[in-house]
């Protein structure tokens, strides 16, 4: 999955900008030198997109002069330079560490945010393991949750609903390999976990239709009947009611009535008794 970010950035440009302008050369010589000298050469190498280097020079700074602002500055720019060059690893061990030992400083919440979406960046296809899913979706969870106000959560929120949907598309995956099977019951589990976990997301026409397939399976009519009508009554319009109307009626279920009666106090308890 590529969806990479260029919200990464902002709160960090203005300093490092200011240090270039200061900065008495562009020097790339390894020999001691002044911080700032290495920091700016280090912003060129940024500038040029020459990730690697820019980072290994950031890193420099550090190692020549651990106990500077200058260090402590070149602790984020080269945890955004590995991102950059898709060392996530390395960006995440760069972040954390700031935050570590500046848990307090403005741009922690820049720290955070680098730590969520180098997650991000990782997430696979809804057909492999989802560990860095949840991994991102902790990180970004965080990011709000700490700093709810910042312009980092504003684009952390967005990820969040991102993430999510990915994760109930694994899901979904999941049940529709238990149907295709013959393994209703491990297929419902799944589509209820859909509903249950993720009832927000884009997947929830589709999770109840397959639940109408399993249960008609299973010849669970009443079962059937009901969650079409939830369907019905949530998604009149969409497909997936098209295609569970059509399957109910192929087998003998009537319900045009169920649905015409349904009101928000029967579809709660509906849902209560189905996905509770």
């Amino acid at each position: 999955m590529t969806l990479k970010s260029r919200f990464v950035l902002p709160l960090l440009l203005s300093a490092a900008l200011a240090a270039c302008a200061n900065g008495p050369d562009n020097s790339v010589a390894y020999v001691e030198r002044p911080a700032e000298t290495i920091y700016a050469t280090a912003f060129e190498s940024l500038d040029r997109r020459q990730y690697p280097l820019a980072a290994a020079l950031f890193d420099e700074v550090e190692r020549q002069h651990p106990y500077s602002e200058w260090a402590r500055r070149s602790m984020l720019m080269a945890a955004y330079a590995n991102y950059e060059s898709t060392n996530y690893e390395e960006a995440i061990s760069d972040a954390q560490r700031f935050i570590s030992l500046h848990p307090g400083n403005r741009n922690a919440a820049y720290a955070y945010y680098l730590i969520a979406i180098s997650h991000f960046e990782q997430i696979m296809d809804v057909g492999r393991d989802q560990a860095a899913t949840q991994q991102a979706l902790a990180a970004l969870e965080q990011v709000v949750r700490r700093f709810p106000e910042s312009r980092y959560a504003t684009d952390a929120r967005l990820k969040i609903d991102m993430t999510r949907d990915h994760l109930a598309g694994k899901e979904m995956t999941v049940g529709r390999w238990y149907l295709r099977r013959g393994y209703h019951l491990a297929g419902i589990n799944r589509f209820q976990n859909v509903l249950r976990d993720y009832g927000n997301t884009s997947h929830v026409p589709e999770a109840l239709h397959r639940l109408v397939e399993a249960y008609v399976s299973l010849g669970v009519d009443e079962e059937a009947r009901q969650i079409a009508a939830v369907l019905g009554y949530n998604f009149p319009g969409s497909e997936w009611y098209e295609d569970s109307y059509d399957l109910l009626t192929r087998e003998g279920i009537s319900i045009g009535e169920t649905i015409e009666q349904a009101d928000p106090t029967f579809l709660e308890r509906a849902m209560q008794r189905l996905f509770g």
